[in-house]
């Protein structure tokens, strides 16, 4: 009996969820509403075969516009066949990890054959696609478009001034769809002022006055890695028999790199091949470009690096500056990233999506030798890396957005946020696996030398794992298992656990274990380190993140606000801008003496900010004081972090 009142209960349910669902349904589309009908979309691009490309293309770009910023852009493409040719503006772009082609700067469009304007139109699916009507008979065509250069920094990063210009081949061309870009070959040809000078990795093949410099003919994905600069202050300095620094720079005077200076880069690069123990490139250019004009940028290729920094590099320059890590990361990559790539990265055209599930290898691994070759070559000094470290270590430690996002989700914030500011970063995150990727290695650092006793390191990964076919520049993927393997052959271990817990799950906690095992414990003292003293200095910036958790940025804007932290609870958001501090006009002494004035009391800073057109005043209802995050060595310790950041 109970069987059967049970069956009835269930048809009874069904029959009532049905006349519910029914219900609902009618309720949504309303009696003699119009209804949409979906059409079938259908991908018309050919997908990328890996066969040779019938015929080398030419590509012309004339970068001596530099007044007005424009590139000019001249390509011939050998024709396959008649019919529809589809053409591809690079979209997917190689360390970007995400779709960031500026398909919005290109202007002026025109295909042509003999002299004959030929038809085109965009493909209505995919914006970056251009199909051209080839009639027969006709051996190739010519492309004709213009690259508009932004004009101030709130359109994108500014590509050409007076005085300098980056040019990035694979911003300035379109390639045939229907093969893979290793099977394209091309020759290009720059152009710039009288009196400047180019530096690249490719290999000049030809100059005239006309036409300008022309380089040897390669495929188009190794054109796409291998950026130009171009400028009129320039100084190329050997780092090694196959290693150089060719500098740009607004000025003749911010050339002038002093011995120490040079000696330190020279360091930098043995200390990186003695750790690899191989060369993944034939010749290699850090092309470093000194501007407050010319867009910031850090961007790694296999034989060279785009690096942009502001003035001050060598002149001057602050030792503790953040710059001074830039070339170590970049020059990693050449390894870790371009070299050793991994394998859902790797696409065979600039159209296929890329997936970063990997990236805390690519980029965190690549965010911890960068400040271990800073250590080791002094680059940085030891204590100015442990002061990064401390910031790194505390950033994360006070990040209350990894109670809900564990670090493997973050991998997809290229794509996601595109790299654009967040309102609330502590709480969405955002690309966290560079520093917390840091961490963990650090941390992996650690238990090799502890379970070994000193005989094994991450050094000996990086050898077994990047230091293979010396002088290879093409591409050998891995997956996480082959990251596994690798480790357990250098010390055996429940590393896929590990790295499970570390990557896949949420932790509330950063993995500091490399740090607070490693011989130092994190603590927070009123007086910031010269890393962050420098980091204010150079970013125009205020950190209080751990002093009521927030960061005053330029102009007395908002830039940072911790969330739950005493800033939030007393109702800052980013972009507020602090107008005065205890009923007096901001500046960041007073508003740190303030500070330092609350603490161990019970009566608020009072804040007056305005957001838009209104005005309001916040309570901070913090007393603890200034607090900066540093290092300090445990007495009587052993220190596998000491260990790690010895020179070699």
């Amino acid at each position: 009996m109970a069987l059967v009142q049970s069956g009835a209960m269930v048809m009874r349910t069904a029959v009532l969820a049905l006349l519910l669902l029914t219900s609902a349904s009618a309720a949504q589309v309303p009696a003699g509403n119009s209804l949409g009908e979906a059409s079938g979309k259908i991908d018309t691009i050919p997908p990328p075969r890996d066969i040779a490309y019938p015929g080398t293309m030419s590509l012309s770009v004339d970068a001596t516009d530099v007044r007005q910023g424009i590139f000019r852009i001249r390509q011939r493409i050998p024709v396959a066949q008649a019919g529809d040719m589809v053409l591809l503006y690079p979209k997917w772009l190689p360390g970007g990890h995400s779709p960031g082609g500026r398909i919005n700067k290109l202007a002026g469009m025109k295909f042509s054959a003999g002299g004959r304007a030929l038809d085109w139109k965009r493909d209505p699916l995919d914006v970056y696609a251009f199909h051209v009507t080839v009639p027969a008979g006709v051996t190739a065509i010519d492309v004709e478009f213009q690259h508009v250069s932004p004009t101030t920094g709130d359109q994108g990063r500014i590509l050409m001034t007076p005085e300098l210009a980056s040019i990035q081949w694979i911003a300035h061309s379109l390639y045939p769809a229907g093969y893979h870009v290793r099977r394209i070959p091309v020759q290009a040809t720059l152009k710039v002022p009288n009196g400047w000078k180019i530096a690249t990795a490719l290999r000049p093949a030809g100059s005239d006055s006309a036409r300008g410099t022309t380089f040897e003919t390669v495929a188009y994905d190794i054109l796409a890695d291998s950026p130009a600069v171009a400028g009129l202050n320039y100084r190329q300095i050997p780092l090694a028999a196959d290693v150089f620094l060719d500098v740009f720079a607004d000025t003749p005077e911010e050339l002038a790199a002093n011995p120490a200076q040079i000696d330190a880069h020279k360091r930098m690069v043995e200390q990186a091949i003695r750790l690899f123990g191989s060369r993944p490139y034939d010749r290699y250019h850090f092309l470093l470009t000194i501007s407050k004009f010319l867009g910031d940028i850090g961007l790694e290729h296999h034989r060279s690096s785009e690096n942009g920094v502001d003035p001050g590099y060598f002149a001057g320059g602050d030792p503790a500056h953040p710059d001074r890590n830039l070339l170590p990361h970049e020059f990693t990559h050449s390894w870790n990233g371009k070299f050793r790539r991994p394998k859902d990265l790797w696409t065979a055209d600039y159209r296929t999506p890329m997936e970063g599930s990997l990236l805390w290898v690519y980029e965190g691994q690549t965010q911890f030798w960068g400040y271990v070759l800073d250590a080791r070559s002094g680059m940085l000094s030891k204590e100015d890396t442990l002061g990064a470290l401390a910031s790194i270590a505390a950033t994360l430690d006070n990040t209350p957005g990894r109670s809900w996002r564990p670090l493997i989700d973050t991998t997809n914030d290229p794509i996601i946020a595109q790299r654009a500011p967040q309102p609330w970063r502590s709480w969405q995150r955002s690309e966290d696996y560079y520093n917390e990727g840091l961490l963990i290695w650090l941390d992996i650092d650690r238990i090799i030398r502890e379970q070994t006793r000193g005989r094994k390191s991450m050094d000996d990964f990086a050898r077994a794992f990047f230091g293979v076919k010396d002088r290879d520049y093409g591409e050998l993927v891995y997956t996480r298992e082959d990251v596994i393997a690798t480790l357990n052959n250098v010390h055996p271990y429940d590393w896929a656990g590990y790295l499970r817990r570390r990557i896949d799950e949420i932790a509330p906690k950063a993995p500091l274990e490399g740090i607070t095992l490693g011989g130092y414990r994190l603590i927070y003292t009123d007086e910031p380190t010269a890393w962050i003293k420098a980091g204010e200095k150079a970013a125009g910036t205020t950190n209080l993140a751990y002093s009521g958790g927030f960061v005053v940025g330029r102009n007395a804007r908002i830039s940072t606000v911790i969330w739950d932290g005493p800033a939030f609870d007393a109702g800052m958001t980013v972009g507020t801008d602090l107008l005065a501090v205890n009923g007096r006009t901001y500046d960041a002494d007073r508003l740190k003496a303030a500070i330092k004035a609350a603490k161990g009391g019970r009566e608020p800073v009072r804040l007056l900010v305005k957001s838009g057109d209104v005005y309001r005043t916040l309570d901070l209802q913090w007393h603890g004081g200034l607090r900066y995050p540093r290092l300090e060595k445990v007495a009587g310790a052993p220190s596998t972090l000491d260990q790690l950041l010895a020179p070699r």
